[in-house]
Order: C-alpha cells, then sequence, then structure tokens
C-alpha cells in the first residue's frame, strides 16, 4: 500500500498554505495517499469553509469541530482528536502548516506516537514569548523531522538553534504559491463596486490581543484609525476576535469607516490589491502585500516575517505613528520593492518533491 500523508489545517492561515503541497503531493510521479484533517479551530463559514472552496481544496476527510476556548482547552481537544485518528490511521508522515494551536497540537500527538512530523513555515521568530504563536513555533520546530523554511533567515534561526542541517528545507512560500495561482481573480474593479469605494482607500485588518484584548489599547487604536479615516476611506474587515471591544470603543462612529463581516480568500485580496495602503497586525497580509506591491504598516513591535521589510513593502510602526505613517505613504505613491527569493509559485513542488522522497 503506498505511503500515507495527514495534512492537518485548523485555522484560515493554514487553508492558502496547505493547498499547493496538497496538489503538488498528488501531482507527483510516486503515489501516496493523502488525508486532509480540519480540526474546526476556525469554524465560522467565512472564516474556513470559503477557503476550502475558493482555493481548490479537497472537502476534508475528517473535521473534528473543536471550537473556541482558552488556549489550552483548544489544544487539548485537538490532541484527543488526533490522537484517536492517528492510531486508527497509522500515517507515514504529519503535515502541520503555520503556528496556530493546531499544529503545536498535531505535533506533540506526532511526536509521542513517533510518527515523522513536516513543518511548512518554520524557522520563522518574533522572539517576542508575550506571543502564542511564538511558543507554538518553538514547539512545532523543536519536534518536526522536516523543517520547511520560507526565507533564509528562517533557515539561520533554526541553525542558531541547533537543527541538523539535513532537515532544514529552503523551499519558499507555499502561501505565495496561492497567491499567484490566483492573481487573475482578485477583482480590484468588483471589490470597488461592491463596497460603493471611488478614489484611494485604505484596508485594515487587526486581531491579536495586544491591540484589541484590552480595553485601553482598543480605544487608542480606534483613535488611529479615525485618524487614518480622515485621510481616506477605510474598509475594515473584522475578525471576531476583538470585535467588541472595537465597536464598544466607537470604532464604526466614524462616518469614513466601512466595517465589514470577514470576507473570502478571493474578495479580501481584491480589495487589498486595490488598496492605497494596509493597516495590519497579521503575519499572512504582510506577505501577501509584499509579493502585491502594496504599501503595509505592522501594527506591532515585531515580526517573524523580516523578509517583507528586506523585500517587500511592510514596515513596522506603533499605533500613534499610523496616521502620519499612511499620509507619507500616500505622498510617496508607488515605490519599487524586491520579492523575496524563492517566492515565485512553486514552492509546493519543492515540498512535495521533498516529503514524497523522505516518506516513500
Amino acid at each position: 500500500m503506498s505511503p500515507l500523508a495527514v495534512h492537518v489545517t485548523g485555522a484560515r492561515p493554514n487553508f492558502p498554505k496547505a493547498a499547493p503541497v496538497i496538489d503538488a503531493v498528488a501531482r507527483h510521479d510516486v503515489a501516496v495517499r493523502q488525508r486532509l484533517v480540519h480540526t474546526g479551530q476556525h469554524y465560522d463559514e467565512r472564516l474556513s469553509d470559503v477557503f476550502f472552496r475558493q482555493l481548490g481544496l479537497p472537502e476534508p476527510d475528517v473535521n473534528l469541530g473543536v471550537g473556541s476556548g482558552t488556549h489550552a482547552e483548544q489544544t487539548a481537544a485537538v490532541m484527543v482528536g488526533l490522537e484517536r485518528l492517528f492510531l486508527d490511521e497509522r500515517p507515514d508522515v504529519v503535515v502541520v502548516y503555520g503556528d496556530v494551536n493546531s499544529t503545536v497540537a498535531a505535533a506533540l500527538v506526532a511526536a509521542k506516537l513517533q510518527i515523522p512530523l513536516a513543518h511548512v513555515e518554520a524557522g520563522l521568530r518574533s522572539f517576542d514569548p508575550s506571543m502564542p504563536e511564538e511558543v507554538n513555533r518553538i514547539v512545532t520546530d523543536r519536534l518536526a523531522d522536516l523543517l520547511f523554511a520560507t526565507s533564509a533567515d528562517a533557515v539561520a534561526h533554526l541553525g542558531n538553534e541547533g537543527v541538523p542541517a539535513e532537515r532544514i528545507h529552503l523551499v519558499g512560500n507555499p502561501m505565495i504559491d496561492t497567491l499567484l495561482a490566483h492573481l487573475g481573480a482578485f477583482d480590484v474593479a468588483a471589490a470597488r463596486s461592491r463596497h460603493d469605494l471611488s478614489g484611494q482607500y485604505a484596508v485594515a485588518t487587526l486581531h491579536r490581543p495586544a491591540n484589541v484584548d484590552d480595553a485601553a489599547d482598543a480605544e487608542a487604536l480606534v483613535k488611529t484609525l479615525h485618524a487614518v479615516a480622515d485621510q481616506l476611506t477605510l474598509v475594515l474587515p473584522l475578525h471576531p476576535r476583538g470585535r467588541a471591544g472595537l465597536e464598544a470603543a466607537g470604532l464604526s462612529e466614524h462616518p469614513g469607516i466601512r466595517v465589514l463581516e470577514p470576507l473570502g480568500y478571493v474578495e479580501f485580496l481584491g480589495l487589498v490589491r486595490g488598496s492605497a495602503v494596509v493597516v495590519t497586525d497579521s503575519g499572512g497580509v504582510q506577505e501577501e502585500t509584499t509579493v502585491l506591491g502594496v504599501p503595509c504598516l505592522t501594527v506591532r513591535p515585531n515580526t517573524e516575517r523580516p523578509v517583507t521589510i528586506t523585500h517587500g513593502t511592510n514596515r513596522l510602526v506603533t499605533r500613534e505613528d499610523v496616521p502620519w505613517q499612511v499620509e507619507q505613504v500616500l505622498a510617496a505613491g508607488t515605490t519599487a520593492h524586491r520579492v523575496p527569493p524563492l517566492w515565485d509559485g512553486h514552492a509546493g513542488e519543492r515540498i512535495a518533491e521533498v516529503l514524497v522522497e523522505a516518506i516513500a
């Protein structure tokens, strides 16, 4: 019987990373059985199901339906469900993506059952231990047998942490494979029409605890967003996380702010592609704007994706600095930028080659 690879996804950022890997393995000359697990960490249709349809992902073979909860509750529920599944299926490799709770849960279960583990997007580091994602990254990379890195700095971090060189593979960014494959579907005119946008506009995506959990932080962020909306229309597809706090702080009171429900992948990137500037605290959006050439202001003190600054359009900013940074971006207009090496649409194929060779 051909070897079995089980892909574990759980949250919106995982899906565009997994799609090109699953597709490339399916097209490989060596037959590999594949099972796709959706843990249900993101369970809202707008945060998960729509991605499967738009990205051409197969329907999940298993949906654990764990839902929300504290970090411990969510991670524990995923571990219990995956342990049963892995014992039944005995996969030859477990493939995990990114840095969400489902990722570290799958890594722990695979390690305890002595199943080889592959981590796609290994080696990213913010060096900020207050971020739950940073803990997830470090633990997952420590347990992984195959570590697929998106950039040279990620390779260096893994080497500095003592990961053997033969386990590390610089493959590029599979999320960019997905972006480039769907580039023609990112319809700026349709986005403008759908949201009644004329002239320049900005897009914001903000959900991290440091920006939205505390009432004082939410109030300061809303003040910043109002100042941006004084300059141009601000469109804000609002993640459920933190929505109540931002609305309570008066987010929608400014006439220049359009608060939207979360958008599908194609709709969101059509909106981003036509924007003058993006204000975010998302890791993936830093990468997508880098390739699309859209100026990105990241409201964080650090980033695990510094290549988006050295090669892309990204800048780290404080909340207080955002309004004048937007003013600078608007004054400067379009600027030249470089796309990081190997962000060329073929990362999924490079990952599949290593993965299949390792298990076949």
